[in-house]
């Protein structure tokens, strides 16, 4: 043996050297021992599997899903409040225009989307995501699926959808109104409209961005044409059916 050379063991791919040669089984012997602890289920590599199943799945269900719209909004809207019905509005509107609502399935404006959607015969997909506390998908989703990774649920979001329309909401709307932001910016996706529903809401966000990061030089003016800001449910289903003619027109 030559002496210069670590001693070593292939797992697979990859390559163990010095102590960690030292493994007493191999991996087909570990796979087909039912004996042992269940601690590599929560592994490394047997998540890498678990994400691409999500993935698979996700796209399994939603690959036939017709043009669609992402719909984001708060889970703790109540269903006597007006921001409720204004989601069933834009749930129905959308369903009018021949759009499926995506939304993140759960309760609050996310419910209200998809029962006006569900309602207007249009259909209604909620994307669901795995929380500590119990939330569940809403009555009124049609086709939903479940994600533990909230990377793969944004993935599909962005994946099925023709525009994004971004009611009043919380951490979780800022966090997927700004990964759609930045992937239209950079040009990943392309002729995909964002509108914050809602002025006075949004107000201060689109005012902060106009006179602090614009003016800082930290983004262009065509960044800031990305967003459209509107009130009028007619109004945004305007900017989404305009932007889809548009993708029409490339593809």
């Amino acid at each position: 043996m030559n002496e210069d050379r670590p001693r070593e063991k292939q797992r697979g791919p990859v390559t163990l050297r010095r102590e960690r040669s030292e493994e007493p089984t191999t991996t087909d012997q570990r796979l087909l021992d039912s004996r042992g602890p269940s601690a590599w289920v929560h592994t490394d590599p047997w998540r890498v599997m678990r994400i691409q199943a999500e993935f698979v799945e996700g796209f399994g269900a939603l690959a036939e899903v017709p043009r669609a719209v992402t719909v984001f909004g708060s889970a703790r809207t109540a269903r006597d409040h007006p921001e409720y019905e204004l989601g069933r509005e834009i749930g129905k509107a959308l369903a009018q225009a021949g759009f499926a609502a995506i939304t993140g399935g759960g309760p609050g404006t996310m419910e209200a989307v998809n029962r006006g959607a569900s309602e207007g015969g249009g259909l209604s997909i909620g994307l669901g995501i795995e929380l500590p506390f119990e939330q569940g998908l809403n009555p009124w989703v049609d086709l939903g699926v479940n994600f533990r990774y909230f990377f793969v649920r944004k993935t599909m979001f962005i994946k099925y959808a023709q525009a994004f329309i971004c009611l009043p909401g919380g951490f979780g709307t800022l966090d997927e109104l700004f990964e759609a932001l930045t992937l239209v910016q950079t040009k990943k996706v392309t002729k995909f409209p964002i509108v914050l529903f809602g002025s006075e809401y949004w107000g201060g966000l689109h005012s902060w961005l106009q006179d602090v990061v614009f003016k800082t030089g930290k983004v262009g003016e065509k960044d800031l044409a990305l967003i459209h800001v509107t009130d009028d449910v007619d109004d945004a289903i305007r900017v989404v059916e305009e932007a889809y003619r548009a993708w029409e027109e490339v593809h």
